[in-house]
């Protein structure tokens, strides 16, 4: 029997109910940041013999080289030549509707020239060499690899390198043919804290990258927050969440069956659902018990939903906004009769999935838009991975001679009150005399 949790915002204890259902302990463990720091550190010290010595060890394969563990062009054409036609048509599709969406997003350089001449503007660049983690063995996700490879691709990247461990030499067909359709350039079959390294400090064989981006176990992210800084990162991700706002007209199999989509991803993810109609959320914790029992994956959804979902009945649908608005959850649904309007209330969710039909999962594969979204409250102040995650900005400045003899003016006067005196007399030098 599913332990489903039900709060209410009427309870006197429901915020203090609310902030315990969403507390996660984010500080990693001491233990495994240790062993990433060493990690490393030899990697940045022997470069590709470090590498290979961990990747046998712990994906026990038996390379003798590091440019043995590099997949060929042609490998990854057979990987996609090699799938079923069901399969290598979706994921084409997928990718091509990836591809039109992350276009929308491209920055372009733009510049404005003031009446003395002073021109000003912005002059927008791609990165020249972008990593890309990608989990292996069973745990990998060619969706991932779309969601990741293409913004940055279409974003102008020069080279992406990808890394995706092989446990037992398992190559994962789907992921290498997803690495074929998104165009990526290198592929390496390393993982764990030696791929980061690899990527982040360069070795004989793996090329510096200026950024990591993709998905990874606790040791991957702990190694991608000690890079930050010789190397961008996209973000150190929490366990995936849902929360459903629904008026309760929408089938409650349906709901059920969204809210099992996170829980099944693992014991930590969260699926909460908020409703003004408390008959609608027993229609659904009923739909919760009846569904679960079909899951391959019942025991982790299971322990998701008993330790970290929940059911809440809420006094209307802009209350469910307003408490909405505080989870910042990563995914968001709307299953209303207008969420378009709904929509426009909602200040923090990495992605608003609106209407009755649209299910999470649609986004997960092949909406458009990206998966990689801010966890654990983050939405408040980040967002999706996008175009603009590989492309950056130099601002641009010419000031003409008739402009310098008012900016030089302001700047040396501004200059002088910091004590600056160098910056004043080297605006001043520009001053003609008067």
């Amino acid at each position: 029997m599913m332990n489903i949790r039900k709060l209410s915002t009427k309870d006197a204890s429901f915020d203090a109910d609310l902030k315990a259902l969403l507390a996660f302990e984010t500080a990693q463990d001491d233990s495994i940041d240790v062993v990433v720091a060493n990690i490393l550190k030899d990697v940045k010290a022997r470069g590709d013999e470090a590498v290979l010595e961990y990747t046998n060890r712990f994906d026990k394969t038996s390379a003798k080289n590091l440019p043995e563990l590099e997949i060929s062009q042609a490998e990854l054409t057979a990987a996609l030549n090699g799938l079923p036609a069901a399969q290598r048509e979706a994921l084409q599709s997928a990718a091509a509707r990836v591809r039109s969406y992350h276009e929308k997003q491209l920055m372009q350089s733009w510049s404005y020239t003031e009446a003395d001449g002073t021109l000003l503007g912005q002059q927008v660049t791609s990165l020249d060499r972008v990593g890309l983690y990608v989990p292996g063995g069973k745990a990998a996700y060619p969706s991932s690899v779309l969601m990741n490879a293409i913004p940055a691709k279409v974003a102008g990247v020069q080279e992406l390198i990808m890394v995706v461990p092989t446990p037992n030499g398992e190559k994962n067909a789907l992921v290498l043919a997803a690495a074929a359709v998104c165009g990526v350039d290198r592929v390496f079959c390393i993982g764990g804290a030696q791929a980061v390294g690899a990527l982040a400090y360069g070795t004989q064989t793996v090329p510096q990258v200026d950024k990591i981006v993709g998905p990874g176990n606790a040791y991957v992210a702990a190694a991608k927050r000690r890079v930050f800084g010789v190397v961008g990162i996209d973000m150190v991700a929490g366990p995936s969440e849902i929360l459903v706002i629904c008026d309760g007209k929408t089938n409650p199999d349906w709901i059920a069956m969204d809210l099992f989509s996170q829980a099944e991803h693992d014991e930590l993810a969260q699926s909460i659902l908020l409703s003004p109609d408390a008959t609608f959320l027993a229609e659904v914790a009923a739909s919760m018990q009846r569904l679960v029992e079909e899951m391959p994956r019942k025991d982790i959804i299971n322990t998701s939903i008993t330790d970290r979902g929940a059911l809440i009945l809420t006094k209307d649908l802009d209350e469910a906004v307003a408490i909405c608005n505080y989870i910042a959850p990563e995914h968001l649904e709307l299953s209303v009769e207008d969420p378009l309007a709904l929509s426009k209330k909602i200040k923090h969710a990495g992605a608003i999935f609106m209407g009755r039909d649209t299910c999470e999962a649609l986004g997960d594969y092949c909406a458009g838009p990206n998966h990689v979204l801010p966890t654990s409250r983050t939405a408040r102040f980040s967002s999706p991975l996008g175009v603009y995650d590989f492309q950056k900005r130099s601002s641009l400045i010419m000031v003409s001679s008739a402009g310098a003899q008012v900016l030089g003016k302001v700047a040396a006067t501004l200059a002088y009150g910091e004590g600056l005196q160098a910056h004043a007399r080297s605006a001043e030098y520009r001053l003609k005399n008067e």
